[in-house]
């Protein structure tokens, strides 16, 4: 497989954004229930956002761009909705989205999206990236991955190998040979694991080493003939899985049972690695486009303005004689003075104080508060929901306060409670409320009474948004209290 590249061919491009990472060490700002992609960390549009404006910006006329398949876990799926609805106020395209029922790594989660992409016997090019990079040169971005799909168009595999500018250790690596061909792109020898500090400082001084982006173009046969080769029990499993999948408007779920019986792998491991020597042409092109994975709060330091003083802020931040920290303040003031090279992340359950050469080890404390079962290691005061969101803000014994906003014609389930008692008072808007077989409604300063164990419903007919406060009281006070009887989210 691979040939010569023809520069008058028109390339069909499949964007595939896979956005099922955790992103662990950027706790407490990156959560299980939301991850680092959903996050603005360095500019104003989102990480997964901005991935898929990337991929969306390499048409030319040499190369046709289709609407994006993104891969993410099922409970995101109204997060990744929203971030696109987003982005497409600016842009024409509707994309597809491929939901895990449960992780399965980056292997399966590209099958899903080749398989995707075969419907009707087409065979694009597919971009494939994760959700959660940053990229400062978007020109030489840009450049790279129109040069690859170019060359994956011919059936080349292509990685992208990013441009060292420093020993790294945080990095897996790519070993090529320094002879390029006229495309750009040279062949590559092999994939290596995580240096420690005196090799990856040899390979910098010598060359012929980048660092592994996990970024990968090639055609979306290539990729299922390759894995078919290499690993035939993940691809006959996800094939299985696939078969039995179910289409909701932009929703592709795969069969969860068959799903999650699928080998776990990543795309390096269960092809990549295998390909340099096999019948797959695997090829490298070099990316210097200031690209960096925020692997850890140092590298958001890394990617983000600095003043006079080297200190990266947002949010409400006030320093006296500091230096080269990252202090990142979400629902409060936060104060700093005269500490040098410190992340300091607040938000309005947790606060993280870490020198930025350890951040990295935050990864260790999210897992000794998931080992305790501690709610911080999964979700944050406030969380989002498809109708809009809540802030738990205040919580006792047998009592829990919440403010709730739902988004002009939305509504929750029709729900009941088998443990609590609801008192909801409206702040701003208009509420509709179902209570049982009653259907009335509240405005502000108005309240409505839930008895335990009532079949109910909250909904907003209005065009602002409605804002509510909910007290709630009884015995048990636990989101998993909840029987939905009927949902616009498919959530029953």
């Amino acid at each position: 497989m691979g040939e010569r590249v023809n520069h008058n061919m028109v390339a069909h491009l499949r964007p595939v954004v896979l956005c099922g990472g955790s992103g662990t060490r950027l706790w407490p700002l990156s959560r299980m229930g939301f991850p680092k992609q959903f996050l603005s960390l360095a500019g104003k549009e989102t990480l997964f956002q901005q991935a898929v404006s990337r991929l969306h910006n390499l048409m030319d006329d040499n190369i046709q761009v289709g609407d994006a398949l993104v891969v993410c876990n099922e409970e995101h799926r109204f997060m990744v909705l929203e971030q696109l609805r987003e982005l497409q106020q600016t842009a024409s395209h509707s994309d597809t989205l491929l939901l895990e029922p449960v992780g399965r790594n980056t292997a399966p989660a590209l099958t899903l999206a080749a398989l995707q992409a075969s419907t009707d016997g087409d065979d694009p090019v597919l971009v494939v990236t994760p959700s959660d990079h940053t990229v400062a040169d978007i020109q030489a971005f840009t450049s790279a991955l129109r040069q690859s799909v170019l060359a994956a168009a011919s059936g080349a595999v292509i990685t992208l190998g990013v441009t060292p500018d420093r020993p790294e250790t945080g990095y897996g690596y790519i070993e090529y040979d320094r002879q390029t061909d006229e495309d750009g792109s040279c062949a590559l020898k092999r994939f290596v694991e995580k240096p420690d500090h005196e090799t990856a400082s040899r390979w910098f001084d010598e060359g012929g080493f980048a660092w592994n982006s996990g970024i990968f173009v090639l055609k979306a046969s290539v990729w299922l003939a390759a894995l078919q080769e290499f690993r035939p029990d993940i691809y006959s499993a996800v094939q299985v899985a696939w078969n039995g999948q179910e289409t909701d408007g932009s929703f592709v779920r795969p069969d969860a049972d068959k799903f999650a019986q699928i080998p776990s792998q990543s795309i390096d491991y269960a092809v990549m690695e295998r390909c340099p020597g096999s019948r797959f042409v695997m090829r490298m092109v070099p990316l210097d486009a200031g690209w960096n994975d925020l692997g850890a709060w140092d590298a958001v330091w890394q990617v983000n303005a600095h003043n006079e003083q080297g200190n990266a802020c947002r949010g409400d931040v006030l320093l006296d004689g500091a230096q080269n920290n990252l202090v990142y303040a979400q629902s409060r003031l936060v104060a700093v003075l005269g500490v040098e090279n410190l992340v300091v992340v607040e938000t309005s359950d947790a606060v993280l104080i870490s020198t930025r050469e350890k951040s990295q080890r935050v990864k260790q404390l999210v897992e000794r508060l998931r080992e305790e079962q501690r709610s911080e290691q999964n979700l944050h005061r406030k969380v989002y929901r498809p109708w809009g969101w809540y802030d738990s803000i205040d919580v006792g014994e047998r009592f829990k306060v919440k403010r709730i906003l739902v988004k002009p014609g939305a509504s929750l389930s029709l729900q009941k409670h088998f443990h609590r008692a609801e008192h909801w008072v409206v702040v701003r808007g208009t509420a509709a409320i179902t209570r049982g077989e009653k259907v009335f409604t509240i405005s502000e300063n108005q309240s409505a009474y839930i008895p335990l164990g009532e079949t109910h419903r909250l909904s907003n007919p209005g065009s602002i948004p409605l804002e509510v406060i909910e007290v709630q009281s009884g015995a048990y006070l636990g989101e998993d209290d909840i029987v939905r009887i009927s949902d616009d989210y498919a959530r029953t």
